[in-house]
């Protein structure tokens, strides 16, 4: 047995073998230094960039509608209208709604009352509404003088409500109108929530 174990052909067979795993051994080890020199160099090439404001991704200035104060309000408001007057009816919530009557945004002279009826989303505290009337393009009448306002008080509870304008020389005059919406305590810089207009046309004589 010692003597086949010693025999050339054993011993050729061995020296193959262990080539062979000397030559595996090689592969690897140039395999994984290749990757590593692979991973170095990319890793190298890669560019250095800073990193990204959360601003880029949230907020973004070119997408964001900037509140306009010159138009309807919105927000705290979920509707809003000028009418010839109002009227109470009894909601799915078995809560006092109060509706516009004949919506319009046009006028006579002799209109008793200009109203403003509007509904509301829920809110969490009570606070007031206030309207203050200008003569936007009215011939003889100063544009930043008050000519009109009412306020109204809104409860927890309440989802909706209205104001009044009368004009104070008993009749309108002809011309264009503006109507300042402010929510509050009371008026100042921060209260403006948007802007109601409303036309008042010339009496047609017969």
């Amino acid at each position: 047995m010692l003597d086949s174990l010693q025999s050339p052909v054993y011993g050729s067979a061995m020296r193959i073998h262990v080539g062979q795993l000397h030559v595996c051994a090689m592969t690897m080890i140039l395999g994984v230094w290749s990757c590593s020199c692979c991973s170095l160099l990319f890793a190298a090439e890669l560019p250095i960039v800073q990193d990204s404001s959360i601003n880029d991704f949230q907020n973004r200035s070119d997408e964001a509608k900037p509140y306009d104060f010159d138009a309807p309000p919105q927000g705290l408001f979920r509707s809003i209208t000028m009418a010839e007057g109002f009227e109470e009816e009894l909601g799915y919530r078995r809560t006092h709604e109060i509706v516009p009557v004949k919506p319009t945004d046009r006028f006579s002279p002799h209109a008793p009352g200009i109203f403003i009826v509007f509904s509301l989303h829920q809110h969490y505290q009570a606070f007031q509404v206030f309207g203050r009337c200008y003569p936007e393009s009215v011939p003889g009448l100063d544009p930043h003088t008050v000519i009109g306002q009412d306020v109204m008080y809104i409860a927890l509870e309440d989802e909706s409500g209205y104001l009044k304008l009368s004009s104070p020389q008993g009749t309108w005059k002809p011309g264009r109108y503006k109507v300042e919406i402010h929510a509050g305590e009371q008026v100042n810089e921060v209260s403006l929530m948007g802007t109601m207009r409303f036309t008042v046309a010339a009496s047609e004589t017969p």
